[in-house]
């Protein structure tokens, strides 16, 4: 039996990778002393996050979530999982949010300290993202597509 994954999760997650990546690359370039080229890296880094968000969120909305489809007897683990990285995930964007301004408005002391953190965070939350896509549509074949709440309830 033939199985594609699916294009929009796959954009997104795609992003998502992408993200992590330049906030890895920026991370390097500040070690450097690279200013300039470290606040452009930073915010491609934005970018792809944002572009993430925008695929995801179209698709909950417009789409819907889809369930865990693997077996019954490990579901209560993958929501865990899922739940960890939905919180990494708003961390991680608030902290994004709060970085980017800190590092744009020259509050370099805040900056300096959130920095580090917020990108650890991120690095994490890129990680456990490309988890749940692989637990949802290549380890196991994804479940019903629905809801948010019904997606994370897996009723």
């Amino acid at each position: 039996m033939e199985y594609s994954l699916p294009i929009l999760p796959t954009i997104s997650t795609t992003f998502i990778v992408l993200s992590a990546i330049t906030v890895a690359i920026g991370w390097v370039q500040i070690s450097q002393k690279k200013l300039e080229a470290h606040k452009k890296t930073m915010t491609l880094a934005a970018v792809f996050a944002v572009i993430f968000f925008i695929i995801y969120a179209s698709r909950t909305v417009f789409i819907g979530n889809t369930a865990f489809g693997g077996p019954d007897d490990i579901k209560i683990y993958y929501t865990i999982f899922l739940i960890f990285h939905i919180t990494l995930a708003t961390v991680g964007a608030v902290l994004g949010i709060i970085s980017l301004y800190t590092g744009y408005k020259n509050k370099l002391a805040a900056h300096r300290k959130l920095g580090p953190v917020t990108s650890v965070v991120w690095f994490f939350t890129g990680i456990t993202g490309v988890a749940v896509y692989l637990l949802l549509y290549v380890f196991y074949h994804g479940g019903e597509t629905t809801s948010v709440i019904k997606a994370i309830l897996g009723t």
